[in-house]
């Protein structure tokens, strides 16, 4: 899969995005979606090398679902921390699948602008995902 308009060609080359689908497909089929049967898997690269990955979780209790980029951030703080520097996230077709507007705050704050993500219409960075995104930075003006 090719770098796509947006997307710096050099580091989107450099990511082995096969690896990273079927790490998300390998999760995705680990999914507990018994209500919506919408099963979703996600896999990140950290700065590091490692791949952390999660999977959706619903909840009779609709609201409290987890998503599956909840799972994968939560597994890259526990396994050490870093940034994310790339994300595949698929649906149950195995095919590329857009984070819902939670998950790519998630996806900002643990990666940055310069994140790449894999969507249905090829390799973008985090600033194109997400424009005008708010993070950390917006925290530390508010103090004045």
């Amino acid at each position: 899969m090719a770098a796509t308009a947006g997307a710096p060609r050099g580091a989107a080359d450099e990511v082995d995005w096969e690896r990273l689908r079927l790490r998300a497909v390998e999760l995705m089929e680990r999914a507990y979606a018994p209500y919506s049967r919408f099963r979703v898997g996600v896999a990140g690269l950290v700065d590091d090398g490692r791949v952390v990955a999660g999977c959706n979780v619903e909840n009779a209790a609709y609201g409290v679902a987890l998503c599956a980029e909840c799972g994968m951030v939560s597994e890259l703080h526990a396994s050490g921390g870093g940034r994310l520097t790339a994300v595949f996230c698929v649906g149950g077709d195995g095919q590329a699948l857009m984070p819902c507007g939670r998950c790519r705050q998630l996806l900002w704050e643990n990666g940055g602008p310069g994140c790449l993500l894999m969507t249905p219409e090829g390799v973008l960075p985090m600033s194109a995902v997400l424009p005008q995104a708010f993070g950390a930075e917006d925290l530390r003006h508010a103090d004045g």
